[in-house]
């Protein structure tokens, strides 16, 4: 029967085991050390430098974290025994200098050596978002980011219910909601944020309050109003990036316009019976709403969904999808939708992808920002892709 001291004795005869001194000097000389303790121990310190990641993730994250095999690497733990056999994991993987600190943690501490408080997550953030923590790509430091953000959405009806609950649910820290409409028992069919008992309630405070509920971390702005050229960029200041779930071309053009003065990318969504639209309008690096809607659709070619009608569950499909392009801004992810704008059709079960170009006779654009006048655009309906309160 072979038992666990058995194991870890067969490791150990196969690997180098250093000291703290040992370990400290190496570290300095480019050495990685790798702390493969779980998220909850390392409350008791962590040494800054270090890449984290848990034992039981370790075969999974690794090349990710550290590709070249050449690389000499420090395996670190609380006591010595799971570097041990994370060691062995490593050699067997192909990596060729490889050690564990015998001592862990405590060694590296009784040898003088720098360390620091976990100044980042807490045991209870560590567990709520342990999936995010999992993910190379994401780890401690993309989920610092995304509580340090900042996200505005305008609109709590279709495309803003998912999209706000999804950010928070992600720990997006802060989310600010612009929506003066109260809850009606018509938007029960789609806006999934609120709830029967909340008909007659502000729809930013019954948004506020389910995500209250859903994660305590989240603080929300709530801005009871209509946004137009008088308060657009006070309500955007401050903020990394806006989800636009807007019900009005006025709207979505005043927010065009403040989101190309001040550089901040806007996340568009539409939707109108079975068929939605997702892309993003950097005015920085790519086009934005004015390069792909020049001039607003008159009021008789721009039916809203209140007459036309949505398919429910659509609004929850593109405002995920917007949820998912304000995460990869943040954390500087993957290919972000950008001059590309994606079409979902739900009967066909479908997407497409169309480009998106600058117009080169728009005068509205970052080079131009200076210039930039925002104004009201008076006697426009809902546009054809409605999104909040209609939607």
């Amino acid at each position: 029967m072979v038992v666990f001291k058995d194991v870890l004795a067969a490791a150990k005869a196969e690997i180098t085991e250093i000291d703290g001194p040992t370990a400290g000097v190496r570290c300095q000389q480019g050495a990685i050390l790798v702390d493969v303790r779980e998220p909850d121990e390392t409350v008791s310190g962590v040494v800054a430098s270090s890449v984290k990641i848990p034992r039981g993730m370790l075969e999974l994250q690794i090349e990710a974290a550290i590709s070249d095999r050449s690389q000499e690497i420090i395996l670190m733990c609380a006591g010595g025994t799971r570097s041990a056999l994370a060691a062995k994991t490593l050699q067997d993987m192909g990596y060729e200098h490889v050690s564990s600190l015998a001592g862990g943690f405590t060694a590296w501490k009784d040898a003088g050596l720098s360390w620091g408080d976990d100044d980042g997550l807490t045991i209870e953030q560590r567990s709520r978002y342990g999936r995010h923590l999992n993910l190379p790509e994401v780890g401690e430091d993309g989920q610092r980011a995304l509580l340090n953000a900042k996200v505005l959405l305008l609109g709590a009806g279709g495309l803003g219910s998912p999209a706000a609950l999804y950010l928070a649910a992600a720990g997006v820290g802060t989310l600010g909601i612009v929506d003066m409409d109260v809850v009606d028992a018509t938007n029960l069919q789609r806006q999934v944020i609120h709830s029967l008992d909340r008909v007659g309630t502000l729809k930013v405070d019954s948004a506020a309050e389910t995500i209250a509920g859903l994660n305590p971390d989240v603080i929300v702005n709530t801005h009871p109003v209509r946004l137009d050229a008088s308060n657009v960029m006070e309500l955007i200041s401050g903020y990394d990036v806006i989800i636009d779930g807007a019900d009005n071309f006025p709207a979505r053009y005043v927010l065009n316009d403040a989101s190309v003065k001040t550089g901040i990318p806007i996340v568009h969504g539409s939707i109108f019976r079975f068929e939605g639209q997702v892309t993003v309008f950097d005015p920085v690096r790519g086009p934005t709403y004015r390069d792909m809607l020049p001039v607003p659709p008159s009021p008789d070619d721009a039916p809203n969904c209140a007459t036309a009608g949505v398919l429910g569950v659509l609004p929850g499909i593109v405002g995920s999808i917007q949820a998912v392009e304000a995460i990869k801004l943040i954390l500087g992810l993957g290919e972000s939708l950008i001059g590309r704008l994606l079409v979902f059709d739900a009967l066909d079960m479908e997407f497409s992808e169309y480009g998106l170009l600058r117009d080169d006779a728009n005068p509205v654009t970052w080079d131009r920002r200076d210039e930039v006048e925002i104004a009201d655009l008076e006697g426009l309906c809902a546009p054809v892709m409605s999104a909040t309160s209609a939607s």
